[in-house]
């Protein structure tokens, strides 16, 4: 009985006896990298406010009210703030009772982006992918606050989940699954949440193991337990008679699908929908014009680049290369499926976060976390293994670590006044990384003959792939 207690430490049978504990290690830190700020986490104006009611009233606690009596919703769904009424409802209404589900919800998203990428790429990329994930500065901040942010962000990565293994086995119920898990977190974040849409349903038409028909029939029935979830609690706005329910904020005319569909939807592009309050292009942010530059600028300079986009260049030399090694692989291929996915996912979202007509918001960007920390930890093992062995290929791997040296000193150009000390620390180990490898490739032979170590264990179907491309 006393052993049993230590079982769950072991790894599952087929995955490294070391991978279990590495992994609750790595969740152990991210929740305590979370929790960190609890007692400081203060409180997120007029939407704590608004917390406090549906903690107090039922009736607030349904329509997503501003005020006890119910009067007046706040601007967003009530499902988006659910998990901290209910945690107020049971620990009291303190910052950190209100910042405590996203604590939950950041180490549950870590625990399944590790189970994701090891079903895709093996126990070591799904290591680091979680690890990764964990630490994206953007991550360890919406985790940790009193706003909730981060219940979008875990709904994708469970959707993934369940959409791979629907993927791997023409599995119905699984990919379901995956349309449940992208409407409730459209109640936290609404047309948000669809952007992911585009990766799992062309990953899903171009890899499940079906005939094309059923392929579609089962993207149709996903697709309709998606749009149930999503929308259902819209009915409950629009069958209420008006004087039974709170007015709709974010709306001109009470309508719940203004506010979903036209304030926190279209309005972000600059597309008016009768009945919406009008936000007008960079009002959100305060400065800019909102446009395609402004936006791209932001990820990719000093406006929220520091936050996500560390690794962005190896994740995208990551996602060009697995799609060029498994250019010649069967239609069904998981693997070359994962990379599909993730590398929509990314082109997506970064897509419509650069055509936005606001300046963008740090949680927006929360959600190109879970793809840069795949393809990162991915790429790192792939173009490892290639430079072991002796494969041309194998050259990514300098290549990669000189792209990252190069991004980071730009990044940190930005902040010259933190931790200077760190940034020349980072330039000097990636010169001497990017020297060493040279120098073991230029000798002409293997750096598995130079130093002998175990491979890393990966799914015998990666393997084969790997040697195929």
């Amino acid at each position: 009985m006393r052993r049993s207690r230590w079982l769950f430490w072991r790894s599952p049978p087929g995955q490294p006896g070391w991978a279990r504990p590495c992994l609750l290690a790595i969740a152990v830190a991210a929740a305590v990298l979370y929790a960190r700020n609890l007692p400081d986490a203060g409180f997120a104006l007029f939407y704590s406010t608004a917390v406090k009611s549906m903690s107090e009233s039922w009736k607030a606690f349904f329509y997503g009210a501003f005020d006890p009596a119910a009067t007046i919703t706040i601007d967003k769904l009530a499902g988006s703030f659910v998990p901290q009424a209910l945690s107020a409802r049971v620990f009291g209404f303190h910052p950190w009772s209100l910042a405590l589900p996203q604590v939950i919800e950041g180490v549950i998203a870590v625990l399944v982006m590790y189970r994701v990428v090891r079903r895709w790429a093996g126990a070591v990329p799904g290591l680091l992918a979680a690890g990764i994930f964990a630490f994206t500065p953007v991550a360890a901040s919406m985790f940790g606050h009193s706003m909730e942010d981060g219940f979008l962000t875990m709904c994708l990565v469970l959707a993934a989940d369940s959409w791979q293994r629907a993927v791997l086995d023409a599995r119905l119920r699984s990919l379901m699954w995956s349309g449940v898990w992208v409407g409730v977190g459209f109640q936290a974040k609404m047309l948000q949440a669809w952007v992911i849409l585009p990766a799992l349903a062309l990953g899903y038409l171009l890899a499940a193991p079906a005939r094309i028909r059923q392929r579609l029939w089962h993207l149709a029935a996903a697709g309709a337990v998606m749009l149930a979830v999503s929308l259902s609690w819209i009915p409950l706005y629009t069958l209420t008679p008006a004087g039974s329910r709170p007015y709709i904020d974010g709306s001109t005319n009470n309508s719940a699908a203004a506010m979903v569909f036209g304030y926190n939807g279209l309005e972000r592009f600059d597309v008016r929908l009768p009945g919406a309050i009008t936000v007008g292009p960079g009002v959100m942010a305060g400065t800019g014009t909102g446009n395609w530059a402004g936006n791209a600028g932001q990820l990719f300079d000093n406006g929220l680049g520091p936050l996500i986009s560390w690794l962005l260049p190896l994740a995208l030399l990551a996602l060009v290369a697995g799609l060029v090694a498994g250019r010649h692989a069967s239609r069904a291929d998981p693997v070359r499926a994962g990379f599909v996915m993730w590398g929509v996912w990314l082109v997506t979202f970064g897509a419509v976060l650069t055509e936005m007509g606001a300046v963008l918001h740090t949680a927006y960007v929360a959600s190109l976390a879970p793809p840069v920390a795949a393809l990162s930890g991915a790429g790192i093992v792939m173009f490892s293994r290639w430079f072991r062995a002796g494969d041309r290929r194998g050259l990514l791997l300098p290549l990669a670590v000189a792209a990252e040296v190069v991004w980071s000193a730009r990044l940190w150009y930005f902040y010259p006044g933190f931790l200077p000390w760190a940034l020349w620390a980072v330039i000097v180990a990636g010169i001497i990384a990017v020297v060493a490898l040279a120098v073991a490739w230029r000798g002409g032979v293997p750096f598995a003959q130079i130093r002998q170590a175990r491979p890393m264990p990966v799914p015998a179907s990666v393997a084969v792939w790997l040697q195929q491309g």
